[in-house]
């Protein structure tokens, strides 16, 4: 074998062991990609479960249900693609039910009372969590702008609401122990809250009753009797715990201007 012949061999050898070198680090860089896109799309599909979980269900409308089933669905989707270890097709199915439940009005969630500041910091972090999931749906084309911004609009209201539900629970406390100048501060706090939501019609009903509840505490602050009070509060109690399923509210509610 002459020189040259021993030169093409070297460097057909050399030529072949660079392509499997490259192949190699193609397929490797393939694989912790394939498995970077899985981890989150794992962590996606958690994200939402966890939100529609853990979010109090008196704070969850139908709207905000059938997003977050959307997010699973599509993840559990991308996951089949991506062959992932999970259960992803259960997760799929469990999903799918879910939204036919809520399309079919069958899924009731038990409401959650706000009545601690680690409480209310909590559901503040899930409905802050919520906009940025929403917001990135809306970024990646998944849900179109008049949707988005619908929703978003009512999750900074549920926020505000948040904070709200916290001072109306102390406000509550208040008036028991007939601490009536606590009871109004906690409530003009409340009121200052749902009025960030200016443009909500369901806030400014929530504000001008927390108005007028306030008036009737401070007529009554000087009075020894508490039946008054009691009355009042119970009343109060009533319209603030089902305000999120008042339908003639909710049908006043125009989030799209």
């Amino acid at each position: 074998m002459d020189t040259t012949m021993i030169v093409l061999l070297l460097a057909a050898i050399v030529t072949v062991s660079i392509i499997i070198i490259v192949a190699s680090q193609m397929r490797e860089r393939a694989r912790i990609e394939r498995a970077r896109k899985i981890t989150a799309l794992e962590d996606s599909y958690n994200r939402a479960n966890r939100l529609l979980s853990e979010i109090p269900g008196q704070y969850l409308t139908a709207d905000l249900k059938l997003l977050l089933i959307k997010r699973m669905e599509e993840t559990c989707r991308d996951l089949k693609a991506l062959k992932s270890d999970q259960p992803v097709s259960e997760w799929l199915s469990a999903a799918q039910q879910l939204k036919q439940k809520v399309m079919n009005n069958d899924d009731q969630r038990a409401p959650v009372k706000i009545d601690s500041p680690e409480k209310s910091s909590y559901v503040k972090e899930l409905l802050e969590n919520l906009f940025k999931m929403i917001e990135g749906m809306h970024k990646a084309g998944k849900i179109d702008s008049a949707t988005a911004k619908k929703n978003l609009k009512f999750v900074l209201f549920l926020v505000h609401k948040t904070h709200a539900d916290l001072h109306v629970f102390q406000a509550r406390d208040y008036v028991k122990q007939n601490q009536i100048r606590k009871a109004i501060h906690a409530y003009h706090l409340a009121s200052t809250e749902m009025g960030k939501s200016r443009d909500n019609p369901m806030a400014m009903k929530a504000v001008k009753s927390f108005r007028t509840r306030i008036k009737e505490l401070e007529a009554m602050k000087d009075d020894t009797s508490k039946g008054g009070v009691a009355e009042g509060q119970s009343r109060l109690d009533r319209e603030w715990d089902t305000f999120l399923h008042d339908d003639e509210w909710r049908k006043k509610a125009d989030y799209d201007d």
